[in-house]
């Protein structure tokens, strides 16, 4: 390829994203980053050093400090902060609960925004990136920008079975409407379909489906550049 193909998958929990976008990275031979992840380090890192995440001045103060490294290998994502493996312990119950509250934190957005950009940049065929804001904020110029979408209670069946039994589908299912509702309603980077994306609904679609979906849309845009 002469131009680096990089990928913009965006959308909110429980829609298939991790799924799809290390599928379509493997499938399409590209570099994966979930920039999630790398929000949910940050808000670990916080919690680890006893800032607290209901202070914004704290959050901002501190969000120049851990050293918070992606993996790009779909096979195998990492993510380490401040040279510890770091994937286990992002996935808490506490750090789920905390993620958007610390996301919204305008030096935080900047602070990881800037390490995506180098990331994707950095990636020598291609990337796909996943996250809320990618189409929109962290690469506008991106090949191909997928948005996914799902029911409810769709997303809530999915998530519960990821966290296996810590919650009801019910409380998930709150659980997801209140984060959409902080991470579409922060004023930095909200969570929102950029104007040029393809919106795909993955309720009655399995992944292999979905995956077939995103690189024919990717085939496509690469095709009209």
């Amino acid at each position: 390829m002469s131009n680096p193909v990089i990928v913009a998958i965006d959308g909110p929990s429980g829609t298939g994203k991790s799924s799809t976008s290390r599928a379509v990275a493997a499938r399409l031979g590209l570099s994966y980053l979930d920039t999630g992840a790398m929000y949910r380090a940050m808000t670990w890192w916080m919690l680890s050093n006893g800032v607290d995440v209901s202070d914004t001045a704290a959050v901002a103060g501190h969000a120049g400090k851990p050293a918070i490294v992606s993996g790009t290998d779909p096979e195998a994502p990492s993510i380490t902060v401040d040279g510890l493996d770091a994937a286990g312990p992002i996935r808490t119950q506490e750090v789920t609960d905390a993620v958007s509250a610390v996301s919204a934190v305008p030096e935080v957005r900047t602070r990881l925004v800037e390490i995506q950009r180098a990331v994707a940049t950095a990636a020598p065929v291609g990337i796909v990136v996943e996250g809320r804001d990618i189409g929109t904020t962290v690469l506008p110029a991106a090949t191909a920008k997928i948005y996914l979408t799902a029911s409810p209670e769709a997303r809530a069946a999915r998530r519960s079975g990821e966290l296996k039994g810590v919650q009801t589908v019910a409380e998930t299912q709150a659980a997801l409407v209140r984060r959409d509702a902080a991470d579409s309603g922060r004023k930095t980077s909200p969570l929102a379909r950029a104007e040029d994306a393809v919106e795909v609904d993955t309720t009655e679609l399995t992944l292999e489906q979905v995956v077939e979906r995103v690189v024919e849309l990717v085939g496509e845009k690469r095709a009209a550049r």
